[in-house]
C-alpha cells in the first residue's frame, strides 16, 4: 500500500454541516466528504482491493466506493485532516491478513495433569456420601 498515490486518488466534497448553529453554519461549508474508488484505484493490488471489499461491504457503496464524513470541528482543513487520518487507519486496519489456525494436540503432560485431577475431584465427591453399613 503506498500512502502518497492512495491520497492522490481521493476526492473531497465540502458540503454545509448539519445541526444547529446559527448565522455561520448558515453560509460555511466545513463538514468535508472524503470519497474513494476502490474499484479504480491503482495504488492497491488486486488482493487488497478483493480483501477490503470483503472487510468494508457494510461502508461501501453499489459502486464500491467508500465515502467517509467529518465534521467534528468547524474548521474544513482540520475536518479533511481527521478524514484522511480516519481513512488511513480503517485502510491499515483492514488489510490486515489473519493467520491461519493450525490445529494442535494437548500435549500429554496436560493430558495426564487433567487426568489427575479429575481422580482428585472424583474421589473428593465420592467422600461427601454416606458410607455404607457393609
Amino acid at each position: 500500500m503506498n500512502k502518497e498515490s492512495i491520497l492522490k486518488e481521493l476526492h473531497f466534497k465540502a458540503i454545509r454541516s448539519s445541526g444547529a448553529g446559527g448565522q455561520h453554519v448558515n453560509k460555511v461549508s466545513s463538514k468535508i466528504e472524503l470519497i474513494f474508488d476502490l474499484e479504480n484505484s491503482s495504488s492497491l493490488s488486486d488482493p487488497e482491493k478483493k480483501l477490503l471489499k470483503s472487510k468494508l461491504s457494510s461502508k461501501l457503496t453499489n459502486q464500491n466506493k467508500l465515502v467517509l464524513f467529518c465534521d467534528t470541528t468547524r474548521s474544513q482543513n482540520r475536518n479533511k485532516e481527521t478524514a484522511i487520518k480516519r481513512f488511513l487507519e480503517l485502510l491499515k486496519t483492514n488489510l490486515i491478513r489473519p493467520k491461519k489456525r493450525r490445529p494442535t494436540k494437548p500435549s500429554k503432560s496436560s493430558i495426564r495433569k487433567n487426568r489427575e485431577d479429575k481422580k482428585k475431584i472424583g474421589l473428593k465427591k465420592a467422600l461427601r456420601k454416606k458410607p455404607t453399613l457393609d
